[in-house]
């Protein structure tokens, strides 16, 4: 079976490749990369009508990988399952997700990371790369088991939902990992100094009379585990980076060359803590949404490669959990469907090139978890996403493929959507006619 996608914009962050072109695919592989520039149109004759598409210049550039969501299963299916996490994944362009491991119970077992595989290899309609917890029950105490979970299919290693907060085990787990050669994935909160916060401490806070978390609750956790990093050799990230001394910290380590790479999130380079104005609990997360000079700095932290990845943080939950007071509302919001058309507008509004955009979205990710992808290469498996940069998308509840529409975009009109998503030569998506 041949496919050939014609007329698209190749971009490949991991070859610069940025051209006019179209792309082979032939039982499941790139068959073939083709330039407009090179003269190729005629050898593709013998191809059937249906077996040619057209794109009429979108994007056509390696699957996403998102290396941050939350899937919720197992023990939270109401919210999401793996099923239709992936399928809101692959509606957002990503062939592979990396899980984190806050579920009920928390993944801190061989036998729930074995569970999250089949489970996805059954279900999914995009790869799950298991993250399980640094410490047992995410208590804090006791290290799990590392070795056993890699064997197992982890991916990588963290507590997010909650910092490690001693810092003794978290060294232990640095020098643990190194051993070998994991990623630990920094949640990085001082919990003393967020207490019962439950928004960006400043000005809106006050406005609204609720409890302010300070942007030094996450500076304080980003330099403690930055120096732990330098000190035991260890491979660190940095999740969900918000505030811009976090983004200065981040840039300075890198500068002394320790093992430190990032992601932000599009909520933090989009919204600002406006958006909480009217109690609005769909513009509630953790960390909580900042000022516009934070949001600059994030963008400028893209911009200069100080931050690696775009990961969305996706955190479904109910109505349960959200159409409650503010003070008791979950954190989180969902953001596998809309990670695209928010992306977008660092290219329009802010000049980032979009050989930067998809290298936060692909390439990065998968240099960073160390797993296939990321690149358009002739004999790999067809990881494909099409990205119509023009097409609106009104995000409604009717319109998202994920159990849950926790999201401060919701009733808004976006630009760009992604049309189709292939996974080793499968369609799991696809807008095209």
């Amino acid at each position: 079976m041949e496919l050939l996608f014609e007329n698209a914009r190749l971009i490949d962050p991991a070859s610069g490749l940025d051209e006019m072109g179209a792309v082979l695919v032939r039982n499941g592989r790139i068959a073939g990369i083709f330039l407009l520039k090179d003269g190729f149109s005629g050898e593709f004759t013998h191809l059937l009508p249906s077996q040619r598409f057209n794109l009429k210049g979108r994007w056509l550039v390696p699957g996403l990988i998102d290396m941050h969501v939350h899937l919720r299963e197992p023990g939270e299916e109401y919210k999401e399952t793996i099923a239709t996490g992936t399928r809101a994944a692959a509606a957002g362009g990503f062939v592979a997700v990396a899980c984190m491991p806050n579920t009920k119970p928390v993944n801190d077992d061989v036998t729930v990371t074995t569970f999250i595989r089949h489970k996805a290899a059954m279900e999914g309609s995009a790869r799950v790369y298991p993250v399980a917890c640094i410490t047992k029950g995410q208590a804090g105490q006791a290290l799990t088991e590392m070795g056993m979970l890699l064997e197992a299919g982890a991916i990588a290693f963290s507590d997010d939902g909650r910092p490690v907060k001693d810092s003794a085990v978290m060294r232990l787990a640095m020098e643990y990992a190194r051993g070998f050669d994991a990623l630990i994935i920094s949640h990085a909160e001082e919990l003393g100094l967020v207490a019962d916060g439950v928004m960006n401490e400043g000005r809106m806070s006050q406005l609204l009379g609720l409890k302010g978390i300070p942007s030094v609750a996450e500076e304080i956790a980003v330099f403690r585990d930055i120096a732990l990093a330098k000190y035991t050799g260890a491979r660190l990230h940095i999740a969900h980076v918000s505030t811009k001394a976090a983004v200065e910290l981040i840039r300075r380590a890198k500068a002394e060359g320790v093992g430190v790479t990032a992601e932000t999130a599009p909520h933090y380079f989009t919204l600002t803590e406006e958006a909480v104005n009217g109690y609005n609990t769909n513009a509630k997360m953790n960390p909580p949404l900042r000022t516009e000079e934070d949001r600059q700095a994030v963008i400028e932290g893209l911009k200069d490669g100080t931050l690696d990845a775009i990961a969305t943080d996706h955190a479904p939950h109910s109505s349960l959990e959200k159409e409650v007071e503010f003070d008791r509302a979950a954190n989180g919001i969902i953001g596998l469907e809309t990670a695209v058309s928010l992306s977008l507008e660092l290219v329009r509004r802010h000049g980032m090139n979009p050989l930067q955009l998809i290298a936060c979205l692909s390439w990065n990710p998968a240099r960073i978890l160390r797993v296939a992808g990321g690149s358009l290469r002739v004999n790999e498996p067809a990881d494909l996403c099409v990205i119509d940069v023009d097409m609106p998308f009104e995000v409604t509840r009717e319109n998202l493929f994920s159990k849950s529409c926790n999201t401060p975009f919701l009733g808004q009109r976006l630009t760009g959507r992604v049309v189709l998503t292939m996974k080793a030569g499968v369609v799991t998506h696809s807008l095209l006619n």
